[in-house]
């Protein structure tokens, strides 16, 4: 049998009740002259086998023990009526069949018998049942109590005209007042206005129950809103059950309620959705006003009427945190958000303007605050701790020891109802676990705008490494004409592993680099500073690009430590520079040809002066670090007006492209020749790396060749003998005022004659001075030896060395570069001030 039917078929009268429980008439000496058929089903005795027994034969004499509450009878109590059974107790019954079974009895004496009636008369009733069965009627009867008084869920009859007949004592707590008070009052007179929130049904009390009584179907956990009595002015939320109350008929009787009050859970589950909805709003970007501006969203208008968020000055610009004194710091108001209708304050005083991290940004301006003291404002940075003063709540952002600023959650000023349709309104005090809501999530806040403090201070530094790491101006060269674009993969520090330089070389010349660092950020471009560096260093001393690679591949193959005293400071013990790649060329404005070199790096794109492209086949060589391979340089012509593009894989290789295709790209972009160089890198970057965005560094540099002409360069060759000293002074005077600078012919004289000098006495022939003028003027003597001179502090009484001082004391700067046949000293004068502009 289901349950349903069970609960339908329920009889509510007690197993002792006389219409149900067997019955034995008995006469003043306990002799049985009466045995109902209910008597016969329970222990077997037929009514012949049981009259002029005595009742002995069937119970034990002594009860078994124990007593039942005179309400288990089913007696009607004292008064008019049948007559009350008295003496309830527990006797062992033995059956026909020899079964001993516990049951239950009472004793109901005749009116006017009182045992003076002789044998055979009736003197008293006995009603018996089981004992379980009484039990279970007893639990049944429990039950109904338990609802009736005990059940926390408040329980209501309305009858069919939905006016409340009856209430159990929650209900009469919901309401304040004893059920007589209310009792024939209409629901909407009991709640007010109140209305169900739950979409699909009706939004009045009256209208949900009108629709149970006609339908009998029932409505389970319907939300409704409304203010009770018993706390009047304050919205609570019950969840509600109706269902249809019936008699035996099925003729309906009324409609049954059942509500219970969750209001608290619903502002837990209100709490925990709003921490939910912070931690997937609140920190979206690495920005102090974007993370403020989130927690006054999140917070307005679910928790409070009014947010806003005061931080240090400190906190914006990337500073260290503070740990003085919290009183004494600068806040700044970076977000405020206030509820519709509820006003917002002018937080007055003048406005501050604050310098962001990038000069080219705009200033961000963020007025100042200062509060009175002793406001809870005050009293909070006073304190380091939050502070409630009646509808305002002041929670301070606190992380590793430090205040970060404030957060102000203000109710005072909040809307009357903000919205009554999902749940009811919040109260213009915050509760203890309101304000445990409001520190977890300042708390979230202040991780994230310590977050946004860390990185805006990192990437300040970082900026101001990648700006002393790589050009950001090229000077105008004679010998070539340069643009370049520069795009890290790292967006967070702006810097990467990628890098390129232009290098001024002696004689006109210049040296072109490119390279890669395995990795992104901070270290690599920490690598790749080292790198540059060494470049540079290597550079100076006019090293053919195979060399200078194999002396880079020596460096970067040492140990950590090792490299740390070559290059003259610490080093972490971090290796990224193994798999390093890098081409570098050296390109001769005079003659027109250009030495090249690479180390697992790309090859260049050279453009002919008629739009022809080519990607020349240089030897690769292995990638810097991994040691004992050589590598080759190879020398190409270029015409005056050659486009050569030296770039890094990330240019060419993405995810939407193979290099194969990268490399037809850039060739198509290169051949426009009526482009200029900054167009073409532009142009470059927008096809080949969309958006500017890229999994990789990507560095590119442009180079358009030029020629010095042979009206600017003049070059003799000589023999190695004592008269060629004099020779070399007249050639070069001449020469100089052919240029027009004759201002310059003592000191060139001078150092002409002291080149020429030591390459008779110490080298050999023949020789060679060549004069080149270009941005200064350019002197230098060849010769075939391969012993470089160098300066030298002559006694008062030496009759010599003193030569190369002067010489070192009449130029901008001299050196020495050695070529296959020997090597070339060479000077750099600056020319007079008019020839210079």
């Amino acid at each position: 049998m289901s349950a349903a039917s069970t609960a339908e078929s329920a009889d509510f009268r007690g197993p002792l009740d006389i219409t149900r429980a067997a019955t034995v008439v008995l006469d003043a000496e306990s002799t049985v002259i009466g045995w109902s058929p209910a008597a016969a089903e329970l222990l077997g005795y037929g009514s012949a086998d049981a009259l002029g027994r005595p009742l002995a034969a069937f119970l034990s004499v002594r009860p078994a023990g124990g007593t039942l509450p005179a309400e288990a009878s089913g007696a009607a109590g004292p008064g008019p009526g049948p007559p009350s059974l008295v003496g309830n107790e527990i006797h062992v019954a033995r059956t026909r069949d020899g079964r001993e079974l516990l049951v239950a009895t009472a004793t109901c004496p005749l009116p006017g018998a009182a045992g003076a009636g002789g044998p055979g008369t009736p003197d008293r009733i006995l009603v018996a049942a089981e004992v379980e069965a009484l039990l279970h009627w007893e639990s049944r009867i429990a039950l109904l109590q338990g609802l009736a008084t005990q059940s926390p869920v408040g329980l209501a009859i309305y009858d069919t005209d939905l006016r409340l007949s009856w209430s159990n004592t929650a209900y009469e707590r919901e309401m304040g007042q004893p059920l007589a008070a209310f009792r024939g009052k209409r629901a909407e007179e009991l709640y007010g206005a109140g209305s169900f929130v739950t979409p699909g049904y009706p939004h009045t009390l009256a209208g949900v129950m009108r629709q149970v009584l006609d339908t009998g179907e029932p409505v389970l956990d319907l939300h409704f809103l409304g203010q009770p009595p018993s706390d009047p002015g304050r919205d609570h939320l019950w969840s509600c059950a109706y269902y249809r109350l019936e008699d035996a008929h099925g003729h309906a009787l009324g409609v049954c309620e059942d509500a219970f009050d969750i209001t608290d859970r619903y502002r837990v589950q209100e709490r925990l959705t709003l921490l939910v909805e912070a931690g997937r709003r609140i920190g979206t970007a690495l920005d102090v006003a974007t993370t403020a501006e989130e927690i006054a969203e999140v917070a307005v208008e679910d928790f409070a009427a009014t947010v806003r968020v005061d931080v240090t000055r400190a906190a914006v610009t990337g500073e260290t945190a503070a740990v003085g004194s919290p009183a004494d710091m600068s806040l700044l108001r970076v977000a405020e958000r206030s509820a519709p209708g509820s006003g917002t304050p002018d937080p007055g005083g003048p406005v501050d303007t604050i310098d962001t991290i990038d000069p080219g940004a705009p200033r961000q301006p963020y007025p100042p605050v200062v509060y009175p003291p002793g406001s809870p404002q005050d009293r909070s940075l006073s304190s380091g701790g939050l502070v409630l003063d009646e509808g305002t709540l002041v929670v301070p952002l606190r992380t590793g020891g430090s205040v970060l600023g404030l957060v102000t959650f203000d109710r005072g000023e909040g809307p009357d109802a903000p919205d009554r349709a999902h749940g009811p309104d919040r109260a213009t005090t915050f509760d203890n676990g309101e304000v445990a809501l409001a520190d977890e999530l300042t708390a979230r806040a202040a991780v994230c705008i310590d977050n946004a403090r860390r990185y805006t201070r990192e990437r300040t530094a970082s900026l101001a490494l990648q700006r002393q790491l790589l050009p950001h101006h090229l000077p105008p060269r004679s010998a070539v004409e340069t643009a370049y674009r520069y795009l890290p993969a790292d967006d967070v520090t702006g810097v990467g592993g990628d890098w390129f330089d232009v290098i001024p070389l002696s004689g006109t010349r210049v040296g072109l680099v490119v390279g890669d660092v395995v990795g992104h950020g901070l270290r690599a471009a920490a690598t790749m500073g080292r790198l540059r560096t060494s470049v540079r260093a290597f550079a100076q001393l006019d090293m053919a690009p195979d060399e200078l690679l194999t002396r880079l591949d020596d460096l970067v193959g040492q140990p950590p430590e090792d490299w740390s005293d070559t290059c003259g400071g610490a080093v972490e013990t971090y290796d990224v520079t193994t798999g390093a790649t890098c081409l570098y060329a050296v390109y001769d404005p005079v003659s027109r040809r250009c030495a090249m070199a690479r180390a697992g790096h790309l090859p260049p794109a050279i453009v002919g002066p008629g739009g022809e492209v080519s990607f020349p086949d240089l030897p690769a060589g292995p990638p810097l670090g991994l040691g004992g391979l050589p590598f080759e340089s190879m020398e190409i012509d270029l015409p005056v007006g050659s486009l050569l593009a030296l770039f890094t894989d990330g240019l060419v290789e993405t995810a939407d492209h193979d290099i194969g295709r990268g490399l037809d790209t850039l060739g198509r972009v290169l051949g426009d020749r009526s482009a200029s160089l900054e167009e073409l890198c532009d142009r470059a970057v927008s096809e080949l790396v969309p958006g500017g965005t890229s999994t990789d560094d990507t560095a590119l540099l442009l180079v358009r060749t030029r020629a010095l002409g042979a009206d600017r360069v003049a070059d003799w060759e000589l023999t190695a003998e004592p008269v060629s000293v004099g020779r070399a002074r007249e050639l070069a005077t001449g020469q100089l005022a052919a240029w027009g600078l004759e201002e310059l012919a003592f000191a060139t004289q001078l150092v002409v004659s002291e080149l020429v000098t030591n390459a008779v006495r110490y080298a050999g022939g023949p020789l060679g001075l060549r004069l080149v003028r270009d941005r200064t003027l350019v002197c230098e003597v060849a010769d075939t030896g391969h012993t470089s001179p160098h300066l030298r502090h002559s006694a008062a009484d030496d009759e010599g060395g003193r030569g190369l001082f002067i010489v070192a004391q009449l130029v901008q700067r001299w050196g020495t570069r050695y070529t296959p046949t020997g090597k070339t000293i060479w000077t750099e004068q600056a020319l007079p001030p008019a020839e210079a502009g």
